[in-house]
């Protein structure tokens, strides 16, 4: 999961590890090249980060 904050700073959650940081960039473009070269395959949708807690 790519989250970002209002200075742009993404971070990456992985869902499978207990929504562990697993990756974090101060880019969108940086985090979403980063999903990409791993493999990971993108699904539609949006969460709070309510939802997650």
């Amino acid at each position: 999961m790519l989250l970002s904050d209002a200075e742009g700073n993404c971070r990456i959650y992985d869902p499978a590890e207990g929504y562990k940081v697993v990756f974090s960039s101060q880019s969108y473009d940086e985090a979403q090249y980063w999903l990409l070269e791993d493999e990971y395959e993108p699904i539609e949708g949006r969460l709070r980060v309510s939802e997650l807690v």
